[in-house]
């Protein structure tokens, strides 16, 4: 373990995360916050002697759709339970042809196209939460340390990623036009996914040291050959693929509690108090 203090890594996900032989000495915990009920339960543990909170984003039933996600309980439930870092994972459409079906893509930043969703704990209405406004700054969207480590993790591991990414998040849950997919590609983006925001932000209002890898299972709809995007083409992709993100994640863990992040925690923490008014 570092000098700088105790690391807790929450990580949020889908299929292969919720696997019983990811996390020694498991056990489950259903919670409540101030902004209502998490996605699932919470499920404490460790990998490598490190300890981990491990949280399904969309329930393990997967039932819960990209909209009424509750973003906010799931990222502020990790708050309480002392997260220090989260990893998270994500399904997405390639916009990019290098990038293939199955690759792995460490997001660096992302577009907010939604519309329908809770963006701040800062609200002014919810009793119990934080008081006032934030206007928390987004560049860098993902915290740049824990970004490297993932990506040095994925090289030894010998798994493709792309070191870079902007993902477009779009409201969902339905899959875009053409037209939408051809001007995402125009803006630059890399890929385009339904859950970035809030998630991201709302960890960085945490103070939460947040990083996500996104895996491409599908070339969305922007392409003239192949396969369309659908339900069984993505899950197929992802089931087949989805070992990879959960090797990153299981060798990691112990590579984060490494290292001395007591200055990336306190600028953190100075981020929030500097953008509250």
């Amino acid at each position: 373990m570092s000098s700088g203090g105790k690391v807790k890594i929450g990580i949020i996900g889908g299929t292969g995360l919720d696997n019983p032989d990811l996390l020694e000495a498991r056990r489950e915990e259903y919670v409540e916050t101030v902004f209502g009920k998490p996605s699932d339960a919470l499920i404490h543990g460790k990998i490598g002697g490190v300890e981990c909170v491990i949280l399904a984003r969309h329930g393990r039933k997967h039932d819960v759709s990209p909209t009424n996600v509750n973003y906010r309980a799931n990222i502020w439930a990790l708050k309480e339970a002392g997260c220090t870092h989260i990893i998270a994972s994500t399904a997405c459409g390639s916009l990019k042809e290098e990038i293939v079906p199955g690759d792995l893509v460490i997001l660096d930043s992302f577009i907010d196209r939604t519309s329908k969703r809770e963006l701040t704990f800062f609200d002014q209405k919810t009793p119990g939460g934080p008081s006032g406004i934030c206007h928390i700054p987004m560049e860098h969207a993902y915290d740049d340390a824990t970004r490297k480590i993932l990506m040095q993790t994925a090289k030894e591991l010998g798994i493709k990623f792309h070191p870079s990414g902007t993902s477009v998040c779009v409201e969902g849950p339905r899959f875009s036009t053409r037209a939408e997919s051809n001007v995402f590609r125009s803006w630059g983006a890399a890929t385009v996914n339904m859950t970035t925001v809030p998630e991201a932000q709302l960890a960085k209002e945490a103070g939460i040291l947040y990083a996500s890898v996104a895996m491409a299972t599908d070339y969305d709809c922007w392409r003239d050959t192949g396969e369309k995007v659908s339900v069984a083409n993505v899950m197929k992709t992802f089931k087949e693929n989805a070992e990879k993100v959960t090797n990153i994640f299981k060798t990691v863990v112990p590579k984060i509690a490494e290292k001395d992040w007591s200055k990336e925690i306190q600028e953190a923490k100075e981020l929030v108090a500097g953008g509250a008014m």
